[in-house]
């Protein structure tokens, strides 16, 4: 039986884009597991991003789908993947997930695993508060919660400015966005991936109680 993996994001210049497709490949490696890519909808006017060069970036995953909030219910697993705005998670989706009351009335999303992974301007910019205050709210939808143990080892390296922490893979994009995903970055977003597929794949067995 098929693990039901999608990988949801939200990105404006297509940073979160790239790591979202490095989670995703890194779900894929998983027997079994069907992965898909889904992006939120935007809130900001058309004008206003093409002015910010954002409409420009954007067309990198104008193909990816835009999800329906009750396709979170098919899922098995849910990483999730929003950029930093002052320390907590962009309005895109925050906006995205305050429209999940009806699936948590009905208690569709518990028990499926929850991961998130973010980015930021700065190394010390929010990544873990965006992350952490990202996890209250997947509990309260019932989500196991699920993030990058230190196996990964690449969390350790200390020769490079890069992003990644216990918490979830991250990136770092500078003040102007021009820093693209590191290859670390990229391995631990692969990791989480994997890590998140796997253990949601366990859990439709019956392995872990």
């Amino acid at each position: 039986m098929a693990t039901k993996v999608q990988v949801v994001f939200y990105s404006m210049y297509g940073h979160l884009y790239k790591m979202a497709e490095a989670v995703a490949a890194g779900a894929r490696e998983v027997q079994g597991a069907e992965v898909s890519l889904y992006q939120v909808p935007e809130l900001v006017p058309d004008d206003v991003l093409a002015k910010s060069g954002a409409k420009a970036a954007r067309q990198a995953f104008a193909h990816v789908p835009v999800i329906q909030v009750d396709q979170l219910a098919e899922a098995d697993a849910i990483v999730f993947g929003a950029p930093t705005r002052f320390g907590n998670m962009a309005a895109q989706m925050r906006n995205f997930l305050d429209q999940t009351g009806g699936l948590w009335m009905k208690g569709a999303l518990v028990g499926k695993v929850g991961s998130v992974f973010t980015s930021t301007a700065t190394q010390h910019g929010g990544q873990e508060t965006t992350i952490t205050s990202f996890h209250s709210t997947l509990l309260h939808l019932g989500f196991i919660i699920v993030g990058v143990p230190y196996s990964e080892q690449r969390l350790l390296n200390m020769n490079e400015i890069t992003g990644g922490s216990p918490y979830g893979a991250s990136t770092l994009t500078g003040g102007d966005g021009s820093r693209q995903p590191s290859e670390n970055e990229l391995a631990i977003a692969r990791f989480q991936g994997r890590h998140v597929a796997s253990i949601a794949a366990q859990l439709k067995r019956g392995a872990v109680s």
